[in-house]
């Protein structure tokens, strides 16, 4: 008999390890494991205490009574270390709307309680009404899932509440109700920007392409014929192709470096010369428009980088240094030579004003639209320096003035504090 009264007591810390497995795959699940352990947990404990009543003590010898106490306790501390571990917020109410149970991750969802949250009313954690009636409804019999509940105490967050009713037997009146808040901030957060993207995407290419195909229709339409005209048509059609060539182009690379597929490979590099590749590339851009291009770097300076890599974020900085210059400025590229290694690219350009520098390496983010796409910029140039610079252990900064132009700084690790490759 006692070989039985373990294997519920076993079978109840089956039920709890599964609840951890089954959280990382479906929330659905998750509260129905939860909600088995939690039963399979009392009903062990409800089973042995009865079967000793019903045997009296004596059927147990002592050292038979000692290891099924040793392992009740066990399965009591591993029951309290998977609500305690659980990222998800755990709520058990009685039919009074009481809380009876809980783990510390809805302790800090109702952080604007003071000391435990038990035996305390659900209207006195909260005063949502999504959650105040997702609980109502489970009271009453109804299970709720995807309930979408906000809150606001320490910035935004989004949690999708599912709450299941606990019934007790034969009885159609619910004993209580548990739910499970499954926090959604960053998926949310993602499915924004991804559809952020796709819309910012989406009207980038649509204005070369209408471009195109309106010149194409003027072709056909017999302009073909006046070669002064057609070749003006023909020469629109190739900028914009090449726009919407050098966007998709942008696109993937920014898509394989977020995704991890480009790897870095940092030697120890020596800048002057790098910095005058990238010059001479920019140098019919600069003339055309009265900038001159200062290399300001010494030729002791090295940094520890990919030689490749590092011209393509210097390229893009000077590129767009020169883009949004003052006709006749100039633009400096420096190095200093600190804590890290520090390359400075800096402008005389009307400067950013400071709502916009935060966001200035976001995708697509442009302070002047009209202006970048009259330039030929495709939005993303700033955000794949940052994400190569972080590629390489560091990280890019931007400061400006109004009327006194902008700094942008790439820092990079020494070879020391750059981590080795495998």
């Amino acid at each position: 008999m006692y070989k039985s009264y373990t294997f519920w007591l076993l079978s109840a810390g089956v039920c709890i390890v599964a609840t951890i497995v089954f959280l990382s795959f479906s929330p659905k699940a998750a509260v129905l494991f939860i909600f088995g352990s939690l039963l399979g947990f009392h009903l062990a404990k409800s089973v042995y205490r009865r079967s000793i009543a019903s045997v009296g003590p004596q059927a147990l010898i002592p050292s038979d009574s000692q290891k099924a106490t040793e392992e009740s306790f066990a399965l009591a501390k591993l029951f309290e270390a998977t609500m305690s571990g659980m990222r998800e917020g755990l709520l058990v109410v009685d039919r009074d709307m009481r809380v009876v149970a809980s783990n510390p991750a809805a302790h800090r969802l109702f952080n604007s309680a003071q000391g435990k949250l038990e035996f305390r009313r659900l209207t006195e954690l909260t005063r949502n009404p999504a959650i105040y009636g997702a609980f109502l409804d489970a009271l009453n019999g109804e299970e709720r899932s995807g309930v979408k509940v906000e809150t606001y105490d320490s910035g935004r967050r989004v949690f999708d509440l599912r709450v299941v009713p606990l019934n007790s037997g034969n009885d159609s009146n619910s004993r209580g109700a548990i739910g499970v808040f499954f926090d959604i901030t960053k998926l949310e957060r993602l499915e924004r920007v991804r559809q952020e993207f796709l819309s910012n995407v989406s009207h980038e290419l649509r204005t070369p392409l209408t471009a195109i195909l309106a010149f194409v229709e003027t072709l056909e339409a017999g302009a073909i014929e006046e070669t002064e005209n057609s070749r003006r048509f023909l020469s629109i059609i190739r900028r914009n192709a090449t726009r919407m060539h050098t966007l998709i182009d942008d696109i993937l690379e920014l898509s394989a470096i977020e995704a991890g597929n480009v790897r870095v490979q940092p030697t120890e590099t020596e800048l002057r010369p790098l910095v005058n590749e990238v010059v001479t590339s920019l140098a019919a851009k600069a003339s055309s428009r009265g900038i001159t291009v200062n290399n300001c770097v010494g030729p002791e300076a090295r940094v520890f980088a990919d030689p490749r890599r590092l011209e393509q974020m210097l390229t893009n900085l000077v590129d767009n240094a020169i883009k949004f210059n003052r006709e006749g400025g100039s633009v400096s590229v420096r190095f200093e030579n600190g804590s890290q290694t520090r390359i400075l690219v800096q402008d005389t350009a009307d400067g950013i004003p400071a709502h916009h520098l935060e966001r200035l390496f976001e995708r697509f983010y442009r302070i002047d639209r009209a202006r970048s796409r009259e330039m030929g910029g495709t939005g993303l140039g700033l955000a794949i320096v940052k994400h190569l610079a972080r590629a390489h252990g560091g990280e890019v900064s931007v400061e400006s003035k109004l009327g006194e132009g902008s700094i942008f700084a790439i820092d990079l690790p020494r070879p020391a504090a750059h981590p080795r490759k495998s």
